[in-house]
């Protein structure tokens, strides 16, 4: 279980293996980098030199009790980077983990190659999501009441209730389907931390800003998406974008889990065509450094 000390002072769980490029996955709030060890990590490790980690607060990753704005996120990423010296990857995130990469290009341009950004929310449309008529709400809902979870009509649009009545919803892929969630570690987190106002804080990812972003940005959001409110602004705002609309899922938002083959057949799309002359310049990984990292990813 490899760990990694910040300079922020605390440790991130990560897991890394591959060959070639450097490529960053990094999850969404209330998940863990197990998102991506399902398909995508296996998938993408025979091209790149992947790595995945769980945020501050998720998975085997310290929990402080504060710091978790898109800001902080970007920051640890930056300080994470930094640690592990990996110089300009592709960051590929998906929702919180997406906004997070994109602060980190608005913010840090040189540090960032390009960016496959899968339903990023932005804290910056929260109003969006805050009005009671918000399709997500029904959404998630309706997703609660076909496990016969029920949602009283006056906490429909609470997201702290809601977060934790998810906690009721059985695995719903890989190996474990079916079995119950471990819902400890995500109360510890709704409970001892300010995770859920964090999420509502407008940073350095302003509307305003989103012009300002020139590294290239894959954007891929699913069709009949809650947040594709995000991915029209998106879209239209960021000036070195290629959009992608995914087909419709079952859940809708969670492409990683969802549709992971779709997803990377997209991003090689997007990425081969460099993925040669790049593959060429970047140092191979010691085989006994890899070995291990194999060993710890199980």
């Amino acid at each position: 279980m490899p760990k990694v000390t910040i300079k922020s002072g605390f440790q991130l769980h990560y897991l890394r293996a591959g060959e070639g490029p450097d490529l960053v996955l990094i999850h969404g709030l209330t998940g863990n980098l197990a998102i991506w060890y399902l398909k995508i990590f296996p998938l993408l490790r025979q091209h790149f030199r992947v790595l995945t980690y769980d945020l501050r607060g998720h998975g085997y990753s310290d929990m402080p009790p504060t710091g978790y704005t898109t800001d902080d996120m970007a920051n640890d990423l930056q300080e994470l980077l930094a640690a592990l010296d990996i110089r300009r990857p592709v960051l590929v995130g998906h929702s919180y983990g997406a906004d997070a990469a994109l602060t980190l290009a608005l913010q840090h341009p040189e540090m960032v190659d390009r960016i496959v950004a899968i339903e990023p929310g932005l804290s910056c449309l929260i109003s969006l999501r805050k009005r009671e008529d918000w399709e997500g709400w029904l959404y998630w809902v309706d997703a609660l009441e076909r496990f016969g979870i029920p949602v009283p009509p006056e906490r429909r649009a609470d997201a702290d209730y809601m977060l934790r009545l998810s906690l009721q919803v059985p695995k719903l892929y890989g190996p474990a389907t079916g079995r119950p969630r471990k819902a400890e570690p995500l109360l510890r987190l709704l409970d001892t931390t300010t995770m859920i106002q964090d999420y509502e804080v407008v940073g350095a990812l302003t509307l305003e800003s989103i012009p300002r972003i020139q590294t290239p940005v894959q954007l891929i959001y699913g069709h009949g998406s809650a947040f594709l409110g995000s991915y029209d602004y998106l879209r239209n705002g960021l000036p070195n974008c290629t959009p992608v609309m995914l087909p419709p899922s079952a859940w809708g938002h969670f492409g990683p889990v969802e549709q992971p083959e779709i997803l990377v057949d997209h991003m090689l799309d997007y990425l081969r065509p460099d993925l040669r002359e790049r593959m060429a310049d970047a140092p191979p990984a010691p085989a006994a450094r890899e070995a291990a990292l194999d060993q710890a990813a199980g």
